[in-house]
């Protein structure tokens, strides 16, 4: 019980460090129909920027600056490089946005280099915050947790709450009536694009110091964010919390238990054959719960198409 208590937590943690990735990304997919796969290299971003700035001014104002200066970028980027090729289609916004992502990467190789960076948790919190059967948890963590709920709710009033929500909710689904009513929906685009590129910026600043700043951790988390939102359902704030919290619990327990893969398909009534004679079929029955864990949120994706192609809680088919 002590065990699932503490992996309920890790978790938590993960899929809310998931969601505030997904949650700009949702709703940046649904209104501009644009796979922007440098989504993650702007939350890569948000790790350097804000380790830079902690050198000199402290964790806090990294926190508070660098989404802010990520947000500013991805504003640019929409207005000055996607809304330029959005006329030609997806596919010269797939390169476009692929190209960004590789140049992004070279970019902070050539400006900090290929190592990791010394990017630390801040002092007033490395400590413990309460332990669980000899198991400690981090006020980090707990940390980690508040900004991502609080980050929630406060989409959640703009969106559902406020004048600007309506407009953004509104511009989703009927962007030509909003634009007749007299709203300027390039602007609203722009804008919902900075928001969500700042989210991701934010997600990167407090998850560096705990999964590590280096180049290559916009790779790590770039397509699972595009599992989430096929899951959550294309803009729900809803599902991409929702999706986030899965994968993170799905992820979190598969590589707590190392459970045989044997045991699990006997447990449901598949037994193996004496005579199994091919070696791939052998590997298979042998695997462990650990081994296939990174794999089972996009099986979670495949199953969630085959019944509900608009995920959980979208309108729309993915």
């Amino acid at each position: 019980m002590d065990l699932i208590l503490v992996n309920l937590i890790d978790g938590l943690v993960t899929g809310l460090l998931l969601f505030m990735l997904s949650a700009g990304l949702t709703l940046i997919f649904s209104m501009m129909g644009v796979l922007n796969f440098a989504h993650a290299s702007f939350y890569m971003l948000g790790a350097y920027f804000a380790f830079q700035i902690s050198l000199f001014f402290g964790f806090w104002m990294g926190l508070l600056i660098a989404p802010l200066i990520v947000g500013v970028l991805g504003a640019g980027v929409e207005r000055y490089g996607l809304r330029r090729v959005h006329q030609y289609g997806h596919v010269p916004e797939l390169i476009f946005t692929f190209g960004l992502a590789l140049l992004i990467e070279e970019l902070v190789q050539f400006l900090w280099g290929k190592n990791q960076m010394p990017y630390d948790i801040p002092e007033v919190l490395q400590f413990t915050a309460f332990a669980i059967a000899g198991n400690s948890i981090p006020a980090y963590k707990i940390f980690m947790i508040f900004v991502s709920v609080g980050i929630f709710i406060a989409l959640l009033y703009i969106l559902t709450r406020t004048r600007v929500g309506m407009i953004i909710q509104a511009a989703l689904s009927y962007p030509r009536t909003v634009e007749a009513l007299g709203h300027n929906v390039p602007l609203v685009f722009m804008g919902v694009f900075g928001v969500g590129t700042a989210l991701a910026g934010v997600a990167g600043v407090i998850a560096g110091p705990v999964l590590g700043t280096f180049p290559g951790m916009a790779f790590l988390l770039g397509s699972i964010v595009f599992v989430t939102i096929v899951i959550g359902g294309l803009g729900s704030l809803w599902g991409a919390l929702v999706a986030s919290l899965l994968i993170g619990w799905i992820t979190t327990f598969a590589a707590a238990y190392n459970i045989a893969f044997a045991d699990i398909l006997m447990a449901i009534g598949f037994t193996m054959p004496e005579d199994l004679d091919d070696s791939a079929l052998r590997d298979l029955w042998t695997l462990t719960l650990p081994q296939i864990g990174p794999i089972l949120p996009y099986l979670l994706m495949v199953l969630i198409l085959v019944l509900r192609p608009q995920g959980l809680f979208g309108k729309r088919d993915a």
